[in-house]
């Protein structure tokens, strides 16, 4: 049995959710493909999917097999990459993960500028808003905003982030700025739904400050929270990478600039160092460089 074809069949049935979709993205017959799936069973002792009429679904050991299949047929592919010439640009898919915010204010950006430089490089942008699993969502580098990352993934720092506290001209003509953090407590603040909800921690004189907070708009990214303060409906604590600019432009008024919000890091993941393609340890390189420890986004805050 060709057991790297076998393991390419079973991965393929389980990402198109049938043996029929697999044997056309193959190339290959429905007899042959319920071949491979037997044998790959048989040579690990166990029944890797539940089949009825209806829908295919994993076993318990499918659910254990199919992260290490695809790492195997992944070591494959950087197998080959390894042995190409020294010389050859990077070229292939990547697919990155980062917030929607950060996405949308600096990597976007950014990446239009990788590619640039690497027209043979695809970039597969995945802005979501929770912790991905890098191998079982297939994610080559995950952008990741975090004083606690997981200790299994490899992490290289990029910068710093850092947060304001703001609001707009037209709140503040309608309600007195906040002197002191206290002050906040009677403000209406719009708050991150997994991220400071009702404690907003803060530094200030060298010394830690938590201020409760509450207000009548909660969303689960900060890009909401942007829009609903430029709006006018309270303050917010925002990345300085998104509110930077408005800040710059006046659109928003930065509040308590004594007081420091708690910093977090960004950082790029990933799962291995072993076999990393060419395109993936460019992009790495050019993040680094593209987001120095003193970001360009804090300059005039």
């Amino acid at each position: 049995m060709d057991r790297l074809q076998a393991m390419r069949v079973f991965v393929t049935v389980v990402d198109l959710g049938s043996q029929s979709a697999a044997a056309d993205h193959l190339d290959l017959s429905r007899p042959v493909v319920s071949r491979y799936l037997a044998e790959l069973e048989d040579w690990i002792g166990a029944r890797l999917l539940h089949r009825t009429t209806r829908k295919l679904s994993l076993t318990a050991a499918g659910s254990e097999t199919l992260p290490r299949c695809r790492q195997l047929l992944e070591l494959c592919c950087d197998m080959q990459a390894a042995v190409s010439e020294p010389d050859e640009a990077p070229r292939g898919l990547l697919r990155l993960s980062a917030s929607t915010s950060f996405g949308q204010a600096q990597l976007a950006d950014a990446i239009a500028e990788y590619v640039k430089r690497y027209p043979l490089v695809t970039v597969d942008m995945q802005m979501l808003d929770r912790t991905v699993n890098l191998v079982d969502e297939r994610i080559d580098v995950a952008i990741r905003i975090s004083d606690a990352l997981d200790p299994n993934l490899i992490a290289r720092r990029l910068t710093v982030c850092r947060s304001v506290v703001c609001a707009s001209p037209a709140y503040l003509r309608e309600h007195a700025a906040p002197q002191e953090v206290e002050d906040l407590a009677r403000h209406n603040c719009l708050t991150h739904s997994y991220f400071g909800k009702s404690l907003w921690h803060f530094q200030e004189r060298g010394e830690p400050v938590s201020v409760p907070v509450q207000g009548n708009i909660t969303a689960n990214e900060s890009s909401t929270l942007l829009r609903a303060t430029l709006a006018g409906a309270g303050v917010s604590q925002l990345p300085s990478y998104q509110a930077g600019d408005y800040i710059r432009s006046g659109e928003l008024v930065r509040l308590l600039p004594q007081a420091e919000p708690r910093h977090l890091s960004i950082y790029a993941v990933y799962a291995s160092r072993k076999h990393m393609p060419s395109a993936l340890r460019s992009l790495l390189d050019f993040l680094v460089q593209r987001f120095p420890e003193e970001p360009g986004w804090d300059a005039g805050l």
